[in-house]
């Protein structure tokens, strides 16, 4: 940090800096054992054999299995990412109503959906489902339900952050000039408020992502569902394997979303002229004018 304090600590210094490196030193020849004792057991149990991997190398393996899986997993995430948007920018943008009416039911529903745990969410939406609908399959549509409630609350709270951080001038130079309060918000604020609300948006699109993985409790087919079921029964023993190729899935799906993000907000910032700062996104800290996430 060339010598300069961060928002958080001070810089270290020289006997700082050689502690610090002595301690990542010996966390990092720490990481390196426990890796390799996980290597050798593995290794003893035989999940290193090639007759435990050949089903990877058959592409029926992933004609029928693995890409049906990630079309199942794509879908799910592609429905709750469009519905839990929407949801989100109704109730964020009722949340900042003049009207009591609006703001607070609008702040009760928000609230009650960001405190339920998304599995218990997700149960409760598969096993409602049939008693008011009635017989059929429903694994979807409760997935899909459970990811629009509770990421959708939790963008509702994006929304209404990102428009706060337009400065306020922005609004009574606008109002001064004879606007009404929707074009003040869809003319001025909002164009404002997306471009700083963009790292945060995205960065909860990736954790609706991660959290389709949850269909699995319901038997939703996807692709954890065909990674850790169909794909072992079918080929005996391959249960490690199936889990080291679909967590390297879900990665490169996350990087690909994180750089997708990047480029957006980068892009939008280069075209669109904000006095908005970035919205944190939820579970980060801020780090002087960057943000580190926290899973």
């Amino acid at each position: 940090m060339n010598g300069q304090a961060s928002v958080l600590f001070d810089a270290p210094g020289p006997r700082a800096r050689l502690r610090n490196n002595i301690l990542t030193l010996l966390a990092a020849v720490v990481i390196a054992a426990l890796l390799y004792v996980v290597y050798a057991r593995f290794a003893e149990k035989g999940q290193f054999d090639g007759q435990i991997w050949k089903p990877f190398a058959d592409p029926f393996t992933w004609t029928e299995y693995i890409i049906p899986g990630l079309l199942g997993t794509l879908k799910a995430a592609g429905l709750g990412a469009v519905f839990a948007l929407i949801f989100g920018a109704v109730f964020g943008l009722a949340r900042l109503s003049d009207h009591r009416w609006i703001r607070v039911p609008a702040g009760a529903i928000v609230e009650t959906f960001r405190a339920i745990p998304l599995l218990l969410l997700i149960f409760f939406l598969f096993y409602l489902a049939p008693s008011v609908l009635g017989g059929g399959d429903y694994t979807l549509i409760a997935l899909v339900a459970g990811l629009t409630l509770y990421n959708g609350s939790v963008l509702a709270e994006v929304v209404r952050a990102g428009v706060r951080a337009v400065p306020r001038g922005q609004s009574e130079a606008a109002y001064a000039i004879g606007l009404r309060k929707n074009q003040v918000m869809r003319l001025v604020l909002l164009p404002q408020a997306v471009t700083a609300m963009m790292p945060a948006i995205v960065s909860q699109l990736v954790v609706l992502l991660k959290d389709t993985a949850l269909g699995y409790i319901i038997a939703y087919v996807d692709l954890l569902n065909y990674g850790f079921k169909i794909i072992p029964a079918v080929n005996f023993g391959s249960l490690i394997p199936a889990a080291i190729v679909i967590g390297v899935i879900y990665v490169g799906l996350n990087m690909a979303l994180s750089a997708l993000a990047t480029w957006l907000e980068r892009r939008s910032r280069r075209s669109r002229k904000t006095s908005a700062k970035p919205i944190v996104p939820p579970g980060a800290v801020a780090v002087g004018d960057t943000t580190a996430a926290v899973d």
